[in-house]
């Protein structure tokens, strides 16, 4: 699956932004800054996340960016197919449906769709926190 830089920086995004577990506004340097990603290129990504309904801005000093929804209602599918323009998994339409490898690939874009779609932030930040936690380090002795 290829999704666009545009697409994985806004995916990086919503996670930062599902991460910070607060009521209070995300800065965009903060963003930007823990991503990696340069600041410019990210304040275009959140204007047209606001735009879809993901995230909400609040201006001011104390301004910044917020998840417009709680992070298990909002779907890596559904941000993908905003930011990509079509659904998750699926391809351009194929040079010929008469081929060996049509169902095949069929079943793939099928299975990519069904994962990206039931797969939310709040789930992922759950499994990441979950995969980092298991190993803490016991310094006694």
């Amino acid at each position: 699956m290829n999704i666009s830089v545009k697409a994985e920086y806004a995916l990086q995004a919503l996670y930062d932004l599902a991460a910070q577990h607060s009521a209070e506004p995300v800065k965009i340097a903060e963003i930007a800054q823990r991503q990696k990603f340069p600041q410019k290129f990210l304040e275009l990504i959140l204007a047209g996340l606001k735009q879809g309904g993901f995230v909400e801005s609040r201006r001011g000093a104390e301004g910044g960016y917020l998840l417009a929804r709680p992070a298990d209602r909002i779907t890596i599918g559904e941000v993908l197919q905003f930011v990509e323009g079509r659904q998750p998994g699926k391809s351009r339409k194929r040079e010929t449906t008469d081929s060996p490898f049509a169902e095949m690939w069929a079943r793939v874009e099928r299975a990519v769709s069904d994962v990206v779609d039931q797969t939310t932030f709040a789930d992922l930040h759950r499994e990441w926190t979950e995969k980092h936690s298991r190993f803490v380090p016991n310094w006694e002795i």
